[in-house]
C-alpha cells in the first residue's frame, strides 16, 4: 500500500510503479532510515506529540526491525515503493496503529534527505581509512627505495634523475589532499534536514536541535526549502571521489608503463596480474588497467548528478531520486578500486638496476652540467646553450656526458675542469637536491616518516 493513496481513486499502473520505485537501490540505507526514525520518534515523545506508550512501542518496533534485517530474519520486500515505506509499513504490521504515528511532523522529503546525509557521512568515514592505508604503503615503499635512482619524465621523455621513493611520495601527497577533501565534504554534509517537512517545516512543536544532536549532526539546516532540495553534498562527495580516481588512474597508468618490458622498473605479484589465453609469455597488469578504466565510470556519475540538479526549481522534485544510484555507484567503485590497488602496490617488486640503467641514458644530468658552469661564473642561459651543444655532440659521437673526454668539453667552453664528472654523476645530481620538496635521499626518508606519522594519527 502506498503512503499517498488517499488522494487517488485507482492503483498506479504496474509498469509505472516499477519506474517510480527506488527500493532496489535505496534499500541499502535501511540502517540509516531506521536510525533517523528512532531519533524522530524519541523527539516526538519528548515533546509530548506522541504518548510515552506509543513512543516506547515505536522505538522497540524499529529496533526489532533493524535487528531482524541485520540477522536475515526479515527480508526487504522488493515490491515496496522505497525503504521508507517498507520500514513504516513493517512497523505498523508489528505494533499496530502506533506505527502510523511515526511519520507525524515529517515528510519523505526531509526523511530521504536525512538518509542521504547519514549514508554519505558513513561512506566518507569508510573511505578515509582506506586512503590512509594506501598512503602508509607508499610511505613504506618510499623509505625502502629512498636511494634507488630513476629517471623522472616530462612529456614522457627522460628529464632529470630522482629516486623512486620521491616519485611514490608524489602520489602520497595527492591522496593526502583527497583525505582533506573528504573531510571537508563531510563537514558540509553534517547538517540535519530533519524537521524541514515537505518544504515549509511543520506547525508541531518539534525540537530540531534534539534530533540533530542525537544523530551526530553539527546542527539543523536553517532553511526548510534548502533542507529538502540541497544535493550539493552528493555532488561534492562525487567530485572528491572523482579526484581520487584521477589520482588512482594516473598511478595505474604508470604501473602499466613500469611493468612493461620497455621500462621494467617493477614487477607485479602474480596475485595481481593475469595471463593471455593465447600468448603464454604474457603477464598483464589487469588490476591497474581496470582501475584506470573505472575512473570514467565515476566521472560519469559526477556528471550525471550535476546534470540532474542543474535545472531544478525549489524545492523537492522526483528527479532527485536519481542522486542515489549515481553517488552509491561512485562510492562502491572507488572502494573496490582501493581494495584491489593497495595490496598490488604493497606487494610489487621494484627493480632498481633497471631504473639506474634507464637513468644513465637520455642525458638527464644535462641540467646539472649547466649548473656546473653557472657555479663557475657563466650566466645560466649561456651555460644552457653550451650544454645543449655538448648533448648534440654526444649524440653525434654515440656517447654520453659521463664518457665525453674533457678536451671535447673544453672545446665548447674553457670553464670545464675535471670536476665536471663529479658534478654530473647521477648520485651527486640527486644527493645535492636538498631543498624542501626535492628528491635527495635524506629528504625522501624524512618525508616518508612525516607522511607515515600523518596517517597513523
Amino acid at each position: 500500500m502506498k503512503l499517498w493513496t488517499g488522494r487517488f481513486s485507482k492503483e498506479i499502473d504496474p509498469k509505472t510503479n516499477d519506474f517510480n520505485s527506488s527500493i532496489q537501490f535505496d534499500s541499502r540505507m535501511y540502517k540509516e532510515d531506521i536510525t533517523g526514525s528512532m531519533a524522530h520518534a524519541a523527539m516526538l515523545g519528548a515533546q509530548g506529540i506522541n504518548s510515552k506508550e506509543d513512543t516506547d512501542a515505536i522505538l522497540a518496533g524499529l529496533q526489532g526491525i533493524l535487528e531482524d534485517l541485520e540477522s536475515g530474519a526479515l527480508a526487504i520486500d522488493p515490491n515496496a515503493e522505497d525503504i521508507h515505506t517498507f520500514v513504516e509499513q513493517t512497523l505498523t504490521e508489528r505494533i499496530g496503529s502506533a506505527g502510523k504515528r511515526l511519520h507525524t511532523s515529517r515528510s519523505r522529503n526531509d526523511q530521504v534527505a536525512l538518509d542521504d546525509r547519514l549514508t554519505l557521512r558513513n561512506e566518507c568515514d569508510a573511505l578515509i581509512p582506506q586512503l590512509k592505508e594506501l598512503i602508509a604503503v607508499l610511505a613504506k615503499q618510499a623509505a625502502d627505495h629512498a636511494e634507488d635512482i630513476m629517471p623522472s619524465y616530462t612529456h614522457l621523455q627522460r628529464a632529470q634523475p630522482i629516486v623512486f621513493g620521491h616519485h611514490l611520495l608524489a602520489y602520497a601527497e595527492m591522496f593526502l589532499r583527497d583525505i582533506g577533501r573528504l573531510e571537508d565534504a563531510r563537514k558540509r554534509m553534517n547538517v540535519s534536514p530533519l524537521g524541514s517537512g515537505a518544504l515549509a517545516g511543520t506547525t508541531y512543536d518539534i525540537d530540531r536541535e534534539m534530533t540533530a544532536k542525537e544523530l551526530g549532526f553539527d546542527g539543523p539546516c536553517h532553511n526548510s526549502l534548502d533542507g529538502v532540495s540541497d544535493r550539493d553534498f552528493c555532488i561534492e562527495f562525487a567530485a572528491a571521489l572523482s579526484l581520487i580516481m584521477v589520482h588512482l588512474s594516473r598511478f595505474a597508468e604508470e604501473v602499466c608503463l613500469w611493468c612493461s618490458w620497455e621500462f621494467k622498473f617493477i614487477e607485479l605479484d602474480d596475485a595481481f596480474s593475469t595471463g593471455s589465453s593465447i600468448m603464454p609469455q604474457k603477464k598483464n597488469p589487469d588490476i591497474a588497467e581496470l582501475v584506470r578504466g573505472k575512473s570514467g565510470r565515476v566521472f560519469g556519475d559526477l556528471m550525471g548528478l550535476l546534470t540532474v540538479m542543474k535545472g531544478l526549481p525549489l524545492a523537492y522534485n522526483k528527479d532527485m531520486q536519481e542522486d542515489k544510484e549515481a553517488v552509491f555507484d561512485a562510492f562502491d567503485t572507488v572502494k573496490m578500486c582501493l581494495t584491489a590497488f593497495i595490496p598490488m602496490i604493497d606487494t610489487m617488486t621494484v627493480l632498481p638496476e633497471n631504473m639506474r640503467k634507464a637513468a644513465a641514458g637520455g642525458f638527464i644530468n644535462a641540467t646539472d652540467c649547466a649548473d656546473y658552469l653557472v657555479g663557475r661564473g657563466l650566466p645560466f642561459r649561456d651555460a644552457y646553450k653550451c650544454t645543449g651543444e655538448l648533448v648534440a655532440l654526444c649524440i653525434e659521437k654515440g656517447t654520453t656526458l659521463e664518457d665525453l673526454p674533457l678536451e671535447e668539453y673544453r672545446q665548447v667552453c674553457d670553464l670545464f675542469e675535471e670536476g665536471v664528472y663529479d658534478a654530473i654523476s647521477l648520485e651527486r645530481c640527486v644527493s645535492q637536491r636538498t631543498c624542501i620538496g626535492a628528491p635527495a635521499p635524506e629528504n625522501v626518508r624524512k618525508e616518508a616518516a612525516r607522511v607515515a606519522a600523518l596517517v597513523a594519527e
